[in-house]
């Protein structure tokens, strides 16, 4: 396992995480009925591209949960921030989801529950205790390692999409063998876990890691050059 990822991040040692666009007038009509839509200023504005897209990073991200702190609204604000980037132009039900989940009742006590739950660094109790309309493990862990504030020298939280679930069985990794149990909480605090054991043994960050296998979708060998060169 060690050196298929040794491989992988060498291979792509010229290759970054990109902004990624999103078009605010996309976005607006969900967000605005529930005084949501202040955080599509976010990022720069496009160049090139249709006229009003806008560019959002994970650095972006980061400046916004340090301005949210603790505060409700700070955090529904990177939430919503954290969907958008999550979502992009290319996943059209990202708007429809986020505003299923702003209607949702739970929001303040979910977003405040599994802030502090990861800041603790329990990671397993904030997966078990999100639940809001419209909102899977995809996005939910983007939120997790979002609000994550804690130094480099804590497991912080990572992110656990379909991309990167594709890459790690392609890889010949089991989540619920690794955690000798099919109960997801579990296995996503075992994922992160095992991430950051690798990275460490690679001398990497585990966001990058992580974010390398997000880029090759499965694609973990090198029979995919194509691939490979271009940014995600």
């Amino acid at each position: 396992m060690l050196q298929q990822l040794d491989e992988l991040v060498d291979r792509h040692n010229n290759c970054e995480q990109q902004p990624v666009r999103f078009r605010p007038r996309t976005w607006r009509p969900r967000l605005e009925p529930r005084c949501a839509a202040r955080v599509l200023d976010i990022g720069v504005a496009c160049v090139n591209g249709p006229s009003g897209d806008r560019l959002i990073s994970r650095g972006d991200l980061s400046r916004l949960r340090d301005r949210a702190g603790d505060d409700p609204d700070g955090l529904r604000d990177l939430f919503v921030a954290v969907m958008i980037w999550g979502s992009g132009t290319t996943n059209g039900r990202g708007p429809r989801y986020t505003e299923a989940a702003l209607w949702d009742s739970r929001m303040p006590a979910v977003l405040s529950t599994t802030t502090e739950a990861v800041r603790d660094g329990d990671l397993s109790a904030a997966y078990r205790q999100f639940v809001l309309k419209g909102v899977g493990r995809s996005f939910f862990t983007k939120w997790f390692a979002a609000v994550d504030d804690r130094g480099g020298t804590h497991e912080r939280a990572l992110i656990l999409d379909d991309r990167v679930f594709r890459s790690l069985n392609a890889l010949g990794w089991s989540s619920w063998r690794a955690a000798g149990t099919r109960h997801w909480p579990t296995r996503y605090a075992t994922y992160v876990s095992s991430l950051h054991e690798w990275a460490s043994a690679l001398g990497v960050t585990a966001d990058r890691l992580e974010w390398l296998l997000f880029h090759v979708n499965g694609q973990v060998d090198a029979s995919h050059p194509s691939h490979f060169g271009v940014p995600a």
